[in-house]
């Protein structure tokens, strides 16, 4: 078994979807905050600032899918017992 180094990570790729997409949010929050309250006059910030919320936009497609796949390949429980949600479908 491999050691936790300083640079492994235990988490899934699902999870790291959501970290991105939860970094990119917050990062497409702030650029929107410094576009509306500072109103930055640099050439490059017009077409810079929208790319976090392309991000979230990427991040947020890439988890779904990621959780989808997730979801589909976790067998079913064994018990026979019918839960909730199959009763009130």
């Amino acid at each position: 078994m491999a050691e936790p180094g300083r640079f492994r990570f235990s988490a899934s790729a699902v999870q790291l979807a959501g970290r991105l997409l939860c970094w990119s949010m917050a990062a497409a929050m702030v650029s929107a905050a410094v576009d509306a309250l500072l109103d930055p006059r640099v050439r490059w910030w017009g077409p810079v600032w929208p790319l976090p919320w392309w991000l979230v936009c990427a991040s947020a497609l890439a988890w779904t899918v990621l959780r989808a796949r997730e979801k589909a390949d976790r067998p079913p429980p064994h018990d026979s017992v019918r839960s909730d949600w199959e009763r009130a479908a």
